[in-house]
């Protein structure tokens, strides 16, 4: 399986997640199978607010699954088209919320837990 973190910097497995999708200077994405990390730039930071492409976000790489503090519902549903799960992290560090992860112990995101805009309507 491919993970996909939001992260504010490549600090590997210890990275901190990131507490929305669309504004993560990067991403951090494991390969449970080979158990490799890789760190990619965002590569749609400057889109306008509710018009990210999250796979152009994260360079087209095919990942099964993106863990996150927080995302707009047309992020998840870009996602969720493209056969790609969405999680909220509950834990700190991509390492942390990986292994909750392969217990099943993370949150499934769905639009109606997306964030409503950055003026108090978000859940982070």
């Amino acid at each position: 399986m491919k993970v996909c973190f939001a992260v504010q910097k490549d600090e590997g497995l210890n990275s901190a997640v990131y507490n929305h999708f669309g504004s993560a200077p990067a991403f951090i994405v494991v390969d449970t199978e080979l158990q490799k990390a890789a760190s990619i730039s965002n590569r749609d930071m400057d889109h306008v607010h509710g018009a990210c492409n999250p796979i152009m976000a994260i360079g087209g790489q095919n990942v099964d699954a993106v863990v996150v503090g927080g995302i707009g519902a047309g992020a998840i549903m870009k996602l969720n088209a493209e056969g790609i799960k969405v999680y909220k992290s509950i834990k700190e560090t991509v390492k942390d919320n990986l292994d909750l992860l392969k217990d099943n112990k993370l949150p499934e995101l769905t639009v109606q837990h997306a964030c409503g805009g950055h003026q108090g309507g978000c859940g982070h």
